[in-house]
């Protein structure tokens, strides 16, 4: 079994990694436009329930969905040492974190605004669920890799896992943010066929977010092949 260096995979990494920022940045400008243009802005503080659920979609797109795949990117973006792009990559996890803390509250004090029960969607359950186990990979990868740090043999049989669950939970970040695109676009709130198309475009290039982070980290894994001979 042979060992080869394979870089045009490094290079088609980096190519696609370029194409999931204009995807996320493109799925965060069509947010912002629907949050300004349509819903009429966002007030965490305000007496309106509508502009206090707008903070929701605000912090989970812009802040989970585009800053946790940006933190999954970290090693191709960062250029510098390697001990450097780690602590970027747990310092934006943690980021999407306390946004989406930001968001899931939001969502909550919406719900008692209106006297709505709360997480009774199927965009809820897996949005609670998948910000759970966000989370948890968030702490135990901090304690594994980072800071206290495990031994070497620890982190080479966790490594598998760590990237494993967090393709996992990209997965999972994007589907949520799909349901709950979903949900609203089918809204009877909306105000016409426009802010329901845009809403539909959103989704899409969300979508295209999560695929395309999903396979550059895939080719930049492989970027060291072995082959059988």
């Amino acid at each position: 079994m042979d060992t080869v260096d394979r870089p045009g995979f490094r290079h088609t990494a980096s190519a696609i990694a370029v194409l999931a920022h204009i995807f996320g940045l493109t799925a965060c400008i069509l947010t912002l436009v629907w949050l300004l243009h349509y819903r009429g802005g966002l007030a965490y503080d305000s007496r309106s329930a509508e502009l206090v659920f707008n903070c929701h979609p605000f912090f989970m797109l812009l802040g989970f969905v585009f800053v946790s795949g940006e933190a999954m990117m970290a090693y191709k973006t960062v250029r510098a040492d390697k001990m450097t792009r780690k602590i970027v990559h747990m310092a934006l996890h943690f980021v999407a974190i306390c946004m989406g803390i930001a968001g899931i509250n939001a969502s909550f004090k919406f719900h008692d605004m209106i006297k709505l029960e709360h997480v009774f969607s199927l965009h809820s359950w897996i949005g609670i669920v998948t910000f759970c186990l966000y989370g948890l990979q968030w702490l135990l990868g901090l304690c594994t890799f980072l800071f206290p740090g495990a031994s070497r043999e620890t982190k080479a049989r966790l490594l598998p896992w760590h990237i494993s669950g967090g393709r996992a939970l990209l997965l999972m970040i994007i589907c949520t943010a799909l349901t709950g695109l979903s949900q609203k676009a089918t809204s009877s709130t909306l105000t016409g066929n426009h802010e329901s198309r845009l809403l539909n475009f959103t989704g899409f290039f969300v979508l295209l977010f999560g695929i395309s982070i999903d396979i550059a980290i895939g080719f930049d894994r492989f970027r060291h092949a072995d082959l059988t001979t």
